[in-house]
């Protein structure tokens, strides 16, 4: 019996699908294609034995030819571009929520880097806070760059309960303050449910809750009449705060008018608290004149503070934690690569019988060094890519939940693909070596 005659029209490799034998003819001899054949095929002999020559694959053929390795192996090149993209979604995912929340976070400061609050300082050896004028608020609000004032006064022993049954000891830490219907305008905050207290409201038994205290109380809505038990008075809510940013002490208070609180908790007036706001350009002016004009008998009895501190320290410590996040990214990104030169190395030792027929029909090694660089490169470009990708929803959706605009520099989506590229090109560099040095003969061995 005549032994089986191998399949010549095609090349089989060990671990893939069958590669047509026009496609390593195009791509193993680029000089038949030429009008000199002959002496093509010559040059193609010499450089053969040299190793190289000055011929270069087109660049769709060398296209072809790198992605051939990872269409025939999907799901192990799937696995591979994976690495990758966690590594670069890691990156571009914590530069883009980063700036989207430095942007937050600036925008914020310049609502509030206008506003000034003035509070009594602390006086005599017991360091006890002393009184703010009862003329404050009007004094302050003559201020020519001063564009409004509000003022507060805690009343002290005073607590809110849901009804009159509730222990006087339970006060859920729920405080009573005195407040003006200037306070949302100047503190910049809004009602969640009903209005304000106005001119008319301040003079009744009406209340109005920060969003800790309607909580705790177990007040949800005002989609019914409610009322709570203060000071042995029933009082009307007639709204629920939003959280007050920077003031958050505010969420866990209830406010009623100047005049009520003069008439039901003898209330004398002073105010223990001032929220300014100024011209951007003015604050310093106005800081500088606020004591003399707050209490011109002792200037010293008043201090003046900004937010802003608070919100610089919050960028400070935020951009603290970005650089160990992009520590692991880095590390995400090693591991990527390292998956990539391991993919390759198998596939070199995969597709011997390939590179040798190549290398038979006229391919140099430049050639074959090409084709599987360029292979690792297509692998990282593709996790590169789905990395970006993934990085820049994650950003995307952490900023709409937050209220942030979306903002990614653009050296993450570009320094993104730039460094897969580059891992790619790194972890691609060995396995295209060693697939180069490999003789004819000897890959043809495993024929």
């Amino acid at each position: 019996m005549t032994p089986p005659r191998r399949d010549t029209r095609a090349a089989t490799d060990p671990g893939g699908p069958r590669v047509p034998l026009r496609d390593l003819l195009r791509l193993g001899s680029p000089g038949i294609a030429s009008p000199q054949a002959g002496s093509a095929r010559l040059r193609s002999r010499r450089a053969h034995h040299a190793g190289t020559d000055g011929s270069r694959l087109l660049g769709r053929d060398l296209l072809r030819a790198g992605s051939l390795g990872l269409r025939s192996r999907r799901v192990r090149a799937g696995l591979s571009a994976l690495g990758i993209s966690i590594g670069i979604a890691a990156i571009v995912g914590v530069l883009g929520i980063s700036q989207s929340s430095k942007s937050g976070l600036l925008a914020e400061l310049g609502q509030l880097g206008n506003l000034i609050t003035v509070q009594p300082a602390a006086s005599g050896a017991s360091g006890q806070q002393g009184e703010l004028p009862v003329t404050a608020v009007g004094m302050v609000s003559r201020i020519g760059p001063v564009t409004s004032v509000t003022g507060m006064a805690s009343l002290t022993g005073t607590y809110v309960y849901r009804n009159s049954l509730v222990p006087a000891i339970d006060t859920s830490g729920i405080s009573l303050t005195a407040a003006d219907a200037a306070l949302p305008a100047t503190l910049g905050t809004t009602l969640a449910h009903g209005t304000f207290l106005n001119a008319a409201t301040a003079r009744y038994p009406a209340v109005v809750l920060g969003t800790e205290a309607a909580s705790l109380l177990g007040i949800r809505n005002l989609d019914h009449p409610t009322q709570v038990w203060i000071g042995g008075h029933w009082f009307t809510v007639t709204g629920i705060l939003n959280p007050v940013k920077l003031e958050t002490q505010m969420d866990a208070m209830a406010f009623i008018g100047f005049p009520i609180a003069e008439q039901y908790f003898a209330f004398d007036g002073h105010p223990t608290q001032l929220y300014i706001r100024s011209v951007p350009s003015q604050v310093n002016a106005v800081d500088a004149v606020l004591p003399p004009t707050v209490n011109p008998q002792n200037p010293a009895a008043v201090q003046a503070t900004f937010p802003t501190d608070i919100l610089q320290a919050e960028i400070a410590a935020k951009g603290a934690y970005n650089g160990l996040f992009l520590g692991l990214g880095a590390v995400a990104l090693l591991v990527g690569g390292v998956g990539i030169a391991n993919v390759m190395v198998i596939s070199v030792l995969e597709r011997r019988s390939e590179i040798g027929l190549r290398r038979a029909l006229g391919a140099t090694r430049r050639h074959i060094a090409e084709q599987f660089l360029a292979e690792a490169l297509l692998l990282a470009a593709l996790g590169g890519l789905a990395g970006t990708a993934i990085g820049a929803a994650a950003t995307a959706i952490y900023a709409f939940t937050q209220h942030w605009s979306v903002q990614i520099p653009a050296e993450a989506l570009y320094g993104g693909i730039g460094a897969a590229l580059v891992i790619g090109a790194i972890a691609g560099l060995y396995p295209a070596m060693r697939a180069a040095r490999l003789s004819p003969t000897e890959a043809l061995r495993t024929v």
